[in-house]
């Protein structure tokens, strides 16, 4: 009998995805990079001291007559002594900084350099390089904030001694979620302005200035608009109702806005409206705290917004990607 030799064969599937391979070299690039070490070591400062804040004034935030007081774990979260700001705020305000720098250069960087022109030579698709930007950010953001949310966790398990409940372990993952697409917003908001704009300092001015106009300027302005369209005295309470709408709703045409409002009624489970409560609909209610379903419908229209608005900016980029010309220097 002939003795058969058993050949090996490289698999057609043995080589990783060009996407795959793109991806990791992108996230590979952002954990090398001093910026977003430095931006690391300064969340990561900000958050335990937050968190220190919250523990050492446990105590004295509990009290009886506080619909919320028990909800222990949602407390490491929005308990603050003045001093500093709680751990959500902390988010909110380093959270887009931390989408900026990941891709206010993600493109025009690579197009100046000349390397752009070198990867496009290459047979894979285009959209891949696109693509491939957004979704290694997105991982580290996604793998930062859980992180972030499982360590203050974890912290709060070991110093108030108390597990956290079911409702209140899903409020916390929600939470997070609700960080990561906050944070893709301007993730996605830099990387159109990286695919428009050649040089990457003109980006990330144009993404910083975006972040600040929401943040300070824009309530200046709700506020000079609020103080023209005031009724006057003799208003009657259905057109004071109407004008309290018509301001929250161009509050709520800020990011920032919708982002506050939902993290608040995932925080605080006694949050039971965002809107205008008249007399009818207040009289007769129970003061209970709200089940985590409830709460979750009643922020679906802020994170219908933020989802439209990353997914906007992102379908923009992409556009502007596709037809972009790149040239070889």
């Amino acid at each position: 009998m002939k003795e058969t030799k058993l050949m090996w064969k490289p698999s057609e599937t043995s080589a990783p995805h060009p996407f795959q391979v793109m991806v990791y070299k992108e996230m590979s690039d952002h954990v090398r990079s001093w910026r977003f070490k430095i931006l690391l070591l300064l969340i990561l400062l900000t958050c335990m001291s937050a968190i220190y804040i919250s523990v050492t004034n446990f105590s004295a935030a509990i009290k009886a007559e506080d619909p919320d007081g028990s909800f222990f774990f949602l407390k490491l979260f929005t308990i603050s002594d003045k001093t500093l700001p709680p751990f959500h705020i902390f988010i909110g305000l380093l959270g887009p900084l931390l989408g900026i720098s990941l891709g206010f250069d993600a493109v025009n960087s690579e197009q100046n350099a000349g390397t752009m022109s070198r990867i496009m030579a290459q047979p894979i698709h285009r959209d891949y390089i696109i693509n491939s930007k957004f979704v290694a950010a997105l991982g580290l953001i996604s793998v930062l904030f859980f992180a972030l949310g499982f360590l203050v966790m974890g912290l709060g398990l070991i110093f108030i001694g108390i597990p956290p409940t079911p409702g209140e372990f899903i409020r916390v993952i929600f939470f997070i979620l609700l960080n990561i697409l906050y944070v893709a917003f301007w993730l996605n908001l830099s990387i159109l302005f990286s695919v428009r704009f050649r040089q990457a300092a003109t980006s990330a001015l144009a993404s910083i200035a975006v972040w600040l106009f929401f943040v300070i300027f824009y309530p200046i302005i709700i506020n000079l608009v609020a103080k023209g369209l005031i009724p006057a005295g003799e208003a009657s309470p259905l057109q004071m109702v109407h004008y309290q709408e018509l301001i929250l709703n161009l509050q709520r045409i800020a990011p920032s806005q919708l982002f506050s409002d939902a993290t608040v009624t995932l925080l605080m489970p006694s949050v039971r409206s965002l809107g205008i409560l008249t007399m009818e609909q207040v009289y007769g209610a129970i003061p209970a705290p709200l089940p985590v379903t409830q709460s979750l419908l009643l922020i679906w229209p802020q994170l219908t917004g933020l989802v439209a608005a990353t997914v906007l900016c992102f379908a923009l980029s992409y556009f502007s990607f596709m037809r972009k010309e790149i040239r070889s220097r």
